[in-house]
């Protein structure tokens, strides 16, 4: 059976059907993220203080593509995760690099009596921890997209995790990181299955993304439980100066 036909516990995708997962942006815009949707046309996309993630249609046409760049502002740089398509004339792709999606197969997830629930007042803390880590987009409103556990040293945050996509019945773990010093100790793994306990919780499944040669990352995902679904890639390109 195929990678992609076993993703998701519980799912029955026919075969040939898109998947929710296939485009988790889209699903997560115009499901229980709608709330957050700034739209044009049928483009839909985070406010940038909180996501560079954005939704294009499944099979976007040129007049999706004018949308876009109207949205963006002419000329802007824009994230495109997760699309595989051919860009339209005029566009220059900016960035690419390959990407994996896993999901949830057999995770031991588990709460974490020293992990606490991070909130506004922390994203101070939160953006100097991303800072020192890079563990990919983080912005000043990405802690409202979902629960962000922490755990704190002598008083500082020394990791965290969290949600951010929610496609129906799914939750993206994101924004995994670990200071320097306090890496070795396993913090990042109970993190990850903290954050995967309140997920199954609520009844649905733990997805997340990561760059395909980040093998250290793979690793570990997979030897907690998570199982590849697809390969992808996360990529920006440069509107056209003139939309249209």
């Amino acid at each position: 059976m195929s990678v992609i036909a076993r993703a998701g516990a519980g799912t029955q995708t026919p075969a040939g059907a898109p998947h929710v997962l296939d485009n988790p942006a889209r699903a997560s815009l115009t499901g229980p993220h709608a709330r957050f949707a700034e739209r044009r046309g049928r483009v839909l996309r985070y406010p940038v203080d909180m996501s560079p993630w954005l939704a294009l249609p499944d099979e976007p046409d040129a007049r999706d593509w004018a949308d876009l760049a109207a949205l963006a502002g002419p000329g802007a740089e824009i994230p495109l995760p997760g699309y595989r398509g051919e860009l339209p004339e005029g566009w220059e792709i900016t960035f690419r690099v390959e990407g994996v999606q896993f999901v949830d197969d057999a995770l031991a997830a588990a709460p974490d009596a020293e992990a606490v629930r991070l909130g506004p007042a922390d994203v101070p803390e939160m953006l100097d921890l991303v800072a020192r880590t890079q563990p990919g987009p983080f912005e000043s409103r990405t802690v409202e997209l979902g629960t962000y556990l922490g755990i704190r040293r002598g008083g500082a945050l020394v990791a965290m995790a969290g949600e951010r996509l929610h496609p129906p019945g799914w939750t993206e773990i994101s924004a995994v990181c670990t200071d320097p010093a306090a890496r070795g100790e396993g913090l990042a793994t109970r993190l990850i299955l903290a954050v995967a306990h309140g997920i199954r919780e609520r009844g649905e499944t733990p997805f997340l993304h990561t760059g395909a040669h980040n093998t250290r990352a793979i690793r570990l995902y997979e030897s907690l439980g998570f199982r590849l679904r697809r390969r992808t890639a996360f990529l920006a390109a440069r509107a056209p100066v003139t939309a249209g």
